[in-house]
């Protein structure tokens, strides 16, 4: 790092020092031991993570979906995010993170509104459990702004990036570097690496891991960007399907009763799709892209090679697995394994973000230099997704309160589920997408491994999940993640709707075909 980059690590240091301190504080107060107990009663009386309309708490109606055309501040961020990078007086402004917040947070503000001023019918609220809240006499309903900033930010946005910016951060202190040559075989090999590794230290960690030596090995070629979309295919998303770390849909399917190794039962399915995505880019890249490199950048490429060497991980390879570990046990609803103690809320952050402040404070900064570790694409991520998940709100409100009443209407089957749930969640986020159609497809009196949906339908519901939340740079939060990393490298990704003629023209085929071979 840059001079300017060890100030910002040092006070990022201080920052999570400061946290930690401010939660021990609270721990003293014993205000999260309260909200984990609301959890835990919550779940006792499996109320928790019910969406459905008729399970809204006794006494209370049920919560209603708000118009259709709440969704509209939504859909113009997503037009936002699509339309200012390729328009000549704003590609330069949407550059500045400050930019891309206030849109976000101005768009945010409009769907607070509505919740403030129109909207007079029950909520769903999730945080800290799952309650409805009912309308007031007020002129300003502070109650449901409160409910949907709660459900939007302390629910899901702050595990959200907290997670993202652990792995990210920790990740940026290993250095696998080397220049392999860059042909087709050798870039389909790191996709693969990271495809497999998804599953173990999640997408997220995967993609960190692997995305900068893929972009070494790639500097001498003048065309990469194709290179750097199969990778948020493979490594982002795809390859994280075989456990429940390795991509959160699943991981909340493991707290609501999916066996821990239910996932890997799609091996048939990660292998199919993840083969035909390899052997799609290898023959799309030597076909086309590997041919209009000119003679002298292949020859610079095969004689400037230098084998691969990896160093920082003996320190932060124990902590990205100390984050896989925290996410997967620290839950508050679900007791720690062999015990009846449930993790306080919030504890689970706290320790990654301590895991951070050890590979900030101890790792070496010769690495996060020769890295160019900069926060600048967990920075764009953070300022773009506080929009999302606050003005997605209302869809997510639609889909719980409408979800049976739509399954019922269209006599929904696994084939239905796959396509609902994996076309959701391209432009929502993928987690609570999967929790809504989960919790729409159980069936009561159903036991086994499952959590009370059958089979058939959960492996569409997951792969939907999974698989389909690389359609857009949005689907998945790594997409954005790695995409801000190659530009910040020099590649020219494609646009909001580039990336989507990649994904319609390549993933969309390989998908419909492996629901003809796996889904009923």
């Amino acid at each position: 790092m840059s001079r300017t980059g060890e100030r910002r690590g040092s006070v990022v240091v201080w920052v999570i020092f400061g946290l930690l301190m401010a939660y021990c504080a609270a721990l003293v107060a014993g205000l999260p031991q309260s909200w984990t107990a609301e959890v835990v009663g919550a779940h006792a009386e499996h109320t928790d993570i019910d969406l459905h309309p008729e399970a809204s708490d006794a006494g209370h109606h049920a919560a209603e979906a708000p118009p259709y055309w709440t969704v509209i501040p939504f859909v113009v961020l997503l037009g936002c995010i699509a339309v200012l990078p390729l328009m000549h007086k704003t590609e330069h402004w949407w550059e500045e993170n400050i930019n891309r917040f206030k849109v976000a947070v101005g768009l945010g503000i409009v769907t607070l509104s509505y919740y403030a001023f129109l909207h007079h019918s029950p909520v769903e609220a999730h945080w800290p459990a799952h309650h409805t809240l009912e309308a007031t006499d007020s002129a300003v309903q502070i109650g449901f702004v409160g409910a949907v900033l709660s459900n939007a930010i302390l629910q899901e946005y702050i595990p959200f990036i907290v997670l993202l910016f652990s792995l990210y951060t920790i990740a940026g202190g290993i250095r696998i570097e080397g220049d392999l040559q860059a042909n087709p075989l050798t870039n389909a090999s790191f996709m693969a690496a990271g495809g497999l590794l998804a599953s173990f230290i999640g997408t997220t960690g995967a993609a960190m891991l692997l995305i900068r030596p893929l972009l070494e090995t790639n500097k001498e070629r003048n065309h990469v960007s194709h290179t750097v979309v199969f990778f948020i295919f493979v490594v982002c998303n795809c390859g994280g399907c075989l456990l429940p770390i390795g991509d959160p849909p699943l991981f909340l399917g493991y707290l609501a009763g999916v066996s821990f190794l239910w996932t890997l039962s799609l091996w048939p399915q990660f292998l199919l799709v993840n083969g035909l995505l390899l052997a799609t880019y290898c023959l799309v890249d030597q076909l086309h892209f590997y041919r209009k490199e000119t003679v002298s950048d292949i020859q610079r490429d095969v004689t400037q090679t230098r084998r691969l060497r990896i160093s920082g991980w003996r320190l932060n390879v124990p902590l990205l697995l100390g984050v896989v570990f925290a996410v997967a046990l620290l839950d508050p609803s679900k007791a720690l394994p062999s015990t009846h103690w449930h993790s306080w809320m919030y504890l689970r952050e706290m320790v990654q973000l301590g895991l951070v402040g050890i590979s900030l404070y101890f790792g070496s900064k010769q690495i996060r230099q020769l890295n160019q570790f900069n926060y600048d694409a967990i920075v764009e991520v953070a300022a773009l997704f506080i929009g999302i998940f606050i003005c997605m709100q209302p869809a997510l409100q639609i889909l719980g309160v409408m979800g049976s009443q739509l399954v019922e209407k269209w006599n929904m089957g696994p084939q239905e589920f796959f396509w609902a749930t994996g076309g959701l969640s391209a432009f929502l986020d993928n987690a609570p997408t999967y929790l809504v159609f989960f919790q729409t497809a159980k069936e009561p009196g159903l036991v086994g491994n499952t959590g009370g949906v059958p089979e058939p339908i959960l492996i569409a519901i997951s792969m939907g999940a999974v698989f389909m939340g690389a359609m857009t740079y949005i689907g998945n939060g790594p997409n954005f993640m790695v995409k801000a990393i190659a530009e910040k490298s020099g590649v020219k990704m494609p646009s909001f709707f580039g990336y989507m003629v990649y994904s319609c023209l390549v993933l969309l085929p390989i998908l419909a075909f492996t629901t003809w071979q796996f889904i009923e």
